[in-house]
């Protein structure tokens, strides 16, 4: 009896460090391959999915989506434009994390959620995630960077990672001059894939939510400096605005379409969380102020009504930080902006011209 209770305690421990070996693949930095060949061709994808686009110091456009589409084969593209996205260039960078089997349990890594981010120092950001199957509980977000993104040969940073979770959406500069992050650590039920142990990672359940990371080095060091754990969260997707007052404002996506909580002590704490008055069906939406200091959203339909299907993607601009757009829709419906198939995953950046501020919001450019 001895005998056998010491081979199931070892065959116990062998199962565990098979499963923490196979989870900790997701550690592995992934190969930043900055001269992609033809098998990541435009014609040889099956689907593609937006994640962001940004506007460099001298005008070139970089956009960044996944290949393979929304699923635990995803992988990162980015290429860029000359003339303000009439023609794009093939993929410059491609971030794709390599399947394989170990021990012969087979396994799927991915890199499916992030974005682009010129800093104030005019540094190009590229955030995204890296994970085992789907979802393996912990995720890990990670970064590029690229200190000159306007040069012939832009070179790259070795990959980073910072913080468990991902980053759909572009940091926010505040006054003070820190810089936050939002990093959302998803709910246990979207685990799953090939090698994925749904028991893993407990210990992480108490910040699985809208985290909120920070700066005040200029990206040097990543802290998390709170959170909102949203009721019915659907991925978060949440973004962060600085209102006038110093107050920040955070809109989240949930199955209820988008819930909102505020902060007035720059993230540390946060208000509980409710339904915002601005409706949207569960999807990503868009809110960052511009240069004119306007706040800009897009979203689907009008402010105050939530369609029943990602359709009818409309741009408005508050001038009141939207405390009343929300609820006396004193947003204006802005009938300017060009939109190119953006009726799924908006994302905007800013250029100078003329006649002022223009953003441009483009689903796929490639």
């Amino acid at each position: 009896m001895k005998h056998m209770l010491l081979l199931l305690s070892l065959f116990a421990v062998q199962a565990a460090a098979q499963g923490t070996a196979l989870l900790d693949l997701a550690l592995e930095p992934p190969v930043i391959n900055t001269q992609p060949g033809p098998k990541y061709d435009a014609e040889k994808r099956p689907g593609n999915m937006i994640i962001g686009i940004d506007r460099t110091p001298k005008g070139r456009l970089w956009a960044a989506w996944v290949g393979n589409g929304d699923s635990p084969n995803g992988f990162f593209m980015l290429a860029s434009s000359e003339d303000d996205g009439k023609t794009w260039s093939k993929p410059r960078v491609v971030i794709d994390p390599q399947d394989g089997e170990l021990n012969g349990v087979k396994y799927e890594r991915r890199a499916l959620v992030g974005n682009l981010w010129a800093d104030p120092l005019g540094r190009l950001w590229c955030f995204f995630d890296q994970s085992l199957g789907y979802f393996d509980g912990r995720c890990g977000d990670w970064y590029i960077r690229c200190d000159d993104p306007d040069a012939a040969e832009p070179q790259w940073s070795a990959p980073v990672r910072f913080a468990d979770g991902c980053t759909l959406n572009k940091p926010t500069v505040l006054s003070n001059g820190d810089w936050l992050l939002p990093v959302s650590l998803w709910t246990r039920d979207r685990m799953h894939g090939p090698g994925v142990d749904k028991e893993a990672f407990k210990d992480l359940d108490v910040i699985r939510m809208a985290n909120v990371f920070a700066s005040s080095d200029q990206g040097k060091t990543w802290t998390r400096r709170g959170g909102v754990a949203f009721p019915r969260t659907d991925f978060d997707e949440h973004m962060i605005v600085e209102r006038k007052d110093g107050s920040l404002w955070m809109l989240a996506r949930t199955k209820d379409g988008i819930s909102e909580s505020t902060s007035a002590d720059k993230g540390a704490t946060w208000s509980e969380a409710q339904v915002s008055s601005i409706q949207n069906p569960s999807a990503r939406f868009f809110l960052r102020r511009l240069a004119s200091g306007k706040l800009l959203l897009v979203k689907n339909g009008p402010v105050t009504a939530r369609l029943p299907r990602r359709s009818n993607l409309k741009a408005f601009l508050s001038g009141d930080d939207g405390k009343t757009g929300a609820r006396a829709c004193s947003l204006m419906i802005v009938p300017r902006f060009r939109i190119r198939m953006a009726f799924r995953h908006p994302m905007a950046t800013s250029t100078s011209s003329m006649t002022g501020t223009a953003t441009r919001m483009r689903r796929s450019c490639m």
